[in-house]
């Protein structure tokens, strides 16, 4: 699958955005363009604009099908009801906090989903002005190029995952199961640069925690269309519309997965 006149205009509207919005205020923030919408949880003027100008320009795109966008959800949590239809999913800037610190990585995603399930995705990295997309059935792509995923080959496994939404406890005990089994590295805070990580060689595991919709829906349907495996720990498929249920596991082989999951079912 070659890069589409609809991946095209998908690449093309994140790209504008991202020159347009992100780009220039990169490590220029104002103290008064960024909040805390929770814990741990920042949103800047970026989000909200560049959530504005994809949604508008997806709707003349697609009229008819609905728009889910984490800003949008963030102030009316009914706009959840949407992922049940054929809808349109938007991060604007996942890996939010990074940017707001002045780091990389961060990136645009935007998924479309159908009666739950993701039928293609989009994961802009603007600063390497990289696309990762997939449509399902056909494969997963990088710039035009067919993407097989491949493992770190290192002797034990790289796991990367997150204790941010985990108690320190929770974080001790885990890292003690797994320490003897796989070398532990933290997840970059940024779901676009991770899914490519899974599938590139540079990790071997991630176990997400929270598994919002405009995170995973397209990542776990890139990274699976690449050979990889990203599923719940009873092995169903990643849904959009189960947004509430905690843990997904995404791996550079189904073997690697399988592996995890059965150490996890032994603790």
């Amino acid at each position: 699958m070659h890069l589409t006149a609809l991946d095209a205009e998908i690449r093309d509207l994140m790209r504008f955005a991202a020159q347009r919005s992100m780009l220039p205020r990169f490590r220029g923030l104002a103290d008064d363009e960024i909040e805390m919408k929770g814990k741990d949880d920042p949103v800047t003027i970026v989000d909200r604009e560049v959530e504005a100008f994809l949604t508008e320009a997806l709707v003349k795109l697609s009229p008819g099908v609905a728009v889910v966008g984490e800003e949008a959800v963030a102030a009316d949590k009914a706009v959840l009801d949407k992922l049940s239809g054929q809808c349109w999913i938007i991060d604007p800037l996942d890996g939010t906090a990074n940017f707001a610190e002045g780091k990389e990585p961060f990136g645009i995603i935007i998924a479309l989903a159908d009666a739950g399930s993701t039928v293609a995705g989009w994961i802009y990295d603007p600063t390497k002005d990289r696309l990762c997309y997939t449509r399902r059935g056909e494969g997963a792509f990088i710039d035009g190029e067919q993407v097989k995923a491949r493992s770190s080959h290192k002797n034990q496994p790289v796991l990367a995952f997150s204790t941010m939404f985990i108690s320190e406890e929770e974080a001790q005990k885990r890292h003690a199961q797994f320490a003897p089994h796989y070398t532990l590295t933290e997840i970059p805070r940024c779901a676009a640069e991770q899914y490519p990580r899974l599938a590139l060689g540079e990790n071997d595991l991630s176990s997400f925690e929270r598994t919002l919709p405009w995170d995973h829906a397209a990542g776990a349907l890139w990274l699976n269309e690449a050979g990889g495996k990203c599923a719940r720990a009873d092995g169903s498929e990643y849904r959009v519309d189960e947004y509430d249920r905690q843990g997904l596991f995404g791996a550079s082989n189904p073997a690697i997965w399988d592996d995890f999951v059965e150490r996890l079912g032994a603790a």
